[in-house]
C-alpha cells in the first residue's frame, strides 16, 4: 500500500477515533476524520460525541469533516418499510445504518478525491467486524480497508487515552433503540 495514501475515517466517536486513527497514521496514512452519525440520539449525545472529537483532532493533527445531525433521515430510512425498532444491537437494523453511513462515507471520500475509507465502528468489541467488512466491501470494493481495530489492543488504548484526558464516554452504541435496550 502507498505509504503517502489518504483514508477517510467514519468516526461514530471521539473515543473509537483513538486506536483507529493511531493505527492509520502508523501504516502512514493522511487520516480525514468523517463524523457522520445522525443515529445518534438525543441530539445532545451527539454534541457531546462531537466534542470530544474537536480535542482529538488537535492531538492527532487530523482533518475533520462533520456532516451534520439529521437524526429524521436516519430513522426513517432505518425503520419506513420494516419494524426494526425492537430489535437487538447487532441485527438488521444495525446492519442498515452501517451500511447508510458507510455508503455516505464513500461518496464523501470521492467528493474529497481520497484514496480510501473505512470506519470506527470495528473498534468496539460489540461489533461484528466480519459484517461491517462486507458491507464496506460490497460499497467501495478494494477502496474499502477492512481494518479490524481492536487488533494490536485498539479499544484498550482509546480507553486508556480517555481516562488519562477524562473523555466523557458513552454506555451505549447512540441510537434511540440501543439506548433504550441497554
Amino acid at each position: 500500500m502507498n505509504k503517502k495514501s489518504s483514508v477517510l475515517l467514519h468516526i461514530c466517536c471521539g473515543i473509537c477515533s483513538i486506536g483507529s486513527i493511531q493505527n492509520l497514521q502508523e501504516e502512514g496514512f493522511d487520516v480525514y476524520g468523517f463524523y457522520f452519525n445522525p443515529n445518534i440520539y438525543p441530539k445532545e449525545e451527539y454534541l457531546k460525541r462531537l466534542e470530544v472529537l474537536k480535542k482529538l483532532k488537535s492531538i492527532f493533527k487530523i482533518n475533520l469533516i462533520e456532516q451534520g445531525y439529521n437524526y429524521e433521515e436516519w430513522k426513517n430510512f432505518c425503520t419506513s418499510s420494516v419494524d426494526y425498532e425492537k430489535e437487538y444491537e447487532g441485527g438488521k437494523r444495525c446492519m442498515l445504518c452501517y451500511g447508510f453511513r458507510l455508503k455516505k462515507t464513500y461518496f464523501k471520500m470521492q467528493e474529497l478525491n481520497l484514496s480510501f475509507f473505512t470506519t470506527t465502528l470495528t473498534i468496539s468489541p460489540y461489533k461484528d467486524s466480519k459484517k461491517i467488512f462486507e458491507i464496506g466491501k460490497k460499497i467501495g470494493g478494494e477502496r474499502f480497508l477492512d481494518i479490524d481495530f481492536k487488533k494490536r489492543n485498539g479499544f484498550k488504548k482509546s480507553v486508556d487515552i480517555s481516562k488519562k484526558y477524562n473523555f466523557y464516554r458513552q454506555n451505549y452504541c447512540g441510537c434511540e433503540f440501543s439506548m433504550i435496550r441497554k
